[in-house]
């Protein structure tokens, strides 16, 4: 048997929880019974625990009761967790559970708790995109990294926001029973057994914006006034009406990004809208936005959310889901 425990708390995510555990519920059907996994939530309260979305899961048994060594500990996460804190009790009880455990790790901002307890020092992890910004400043030692829907640091996991847990299961499903069993769950769950692209991808857009009616702030409404148009930091510093050189180290400084990251941000903006939005052809699209060719934009796309924009379009486009589902109705 392969025990497994996800310990959960008043507040939490449901998903966090019921995911993970549908997916290696789900193995079961796959396996030999001597091999399958023995699943128990544990509660960090007392009592039925109620999630963030007013369910009530009822714990098997209190984190105070539980001396035993698991295969697999993970810990859920819920929507106040970035200011939620517990007692030090429980610290120091999961420290020592996760130093028994073979492997144990997190559910999105589930790494906040495992970080009060000091368990993300000098590890590598990830979390939900909006609060990833948060863990870092909250464990400066540990190296976050936002845009993974889960990451391995030997033997930590994490993952990211909500659904992130299922891929995260399904990837431990494959190392401790083989791709084939992890298959067939995935295609039992109708998830895909692995998501192209990270989590940027699922996140608002991502241009940044200096202080209002600062000379920065000025630059960057003329660049998404006139992307189509030569945006070179030349140009740019002759908006501000300063040298390129001064101009480059101020935008830098007040936007937290270089000029032609800015440009090329803002650029993909205005494509993800259009994708999202419209059927336009890619090309139009591309022109549209200032990348001057589909080619152009389907390198930025690959390189920062590791989708093409076809492959964004499929998965986010209002346009596309309107007319897949008119099809599917009239059939």
């Amino acid at each position: 048997m392969t025990k497994v425990a996800i310990l959960a708390f008043s507040g939490a995510q449901s998903l966090d929880i019921v995911g993970p555990m549908d997916v290696f519920s789900e193995a079961n059907r796959f396996l030999l019974p001597e091999s399958h996994y023995q699943l128990e939530i544990l509660g960090i309260e007392h009592g039925p625990l109620r999630c963030s979305n007013g369910i009530s899961i009822t714990a098997d048994r209190h984190y105070s009761e539980v001396e035993d060594a698991f295969d697999l500990l993970l810990v859920a996460g819920g929507p106040e967790l970035v200011q939620q804190e517990f007692s030090e009790e429980l610290y120091a009880w999961l420290r020592r559970a996760t130093a028994k455990a073979r492997n144990y790790g997190s559910i999105c901002s589930g790494a906040f708790i495992l970080a009060r307890a000091g368990l993300l020092d000098a590890k590598t992890a990830t979390t939900h995109w909006n609060y990833a910004d948060a863990l870092a400043s909250f464990c400066p030692t540990a190296h976050i990294e936002a845009d993974r829907l889960y990451i391995q640091d030997g033997r930590l996991y994490t993952s990211a926001g909500v659904t992130a847990g299922i891929d995260l299961s399904l990837y431990l499903l494959t190392q401790e029973k083989g791709p084939e069993v992890a298959l067939n769950v995935a295609k039992r769950l109708v998830v895909f057994m692995q998501r192209a692209g990270g989590q940027s991808q699922f996140s608002p857009y991502l241009t940044p914006y200096a202080e209002p009616h600062s000379p920065v702030a000025q630059v960057q409404q003329y660049v998404l006034a006139n992307l189509t148009e030569d945006l070179s930091v030349k140009v740019l510093a002759g908006v501000a009406n300063m040298s390129v050189r001064n101009f480059a180290r101020m935008f830098a400084r007040d936007a937290k990004v270089s000029p032609a990251e800015f440009v090329e941000g803002a650029r993909m903006d205005a494509a993800r809208v259009k994708l999202e939005r419209t059927t336009t052809p890619l090309k139009t699209i591309a022109y549209e936005c200032g990348f001057n060719d589909a080619h152009r934009m389907r390198s930025v796309f690959q390189r920062r959310f590791g989708v093409s924009p076809q492959q964004y379009r499929h998965s986010f486009g209002t346009a596309h889901f309107g007319v897949e589902s008119t099809v599917r109705a009239g059939m």
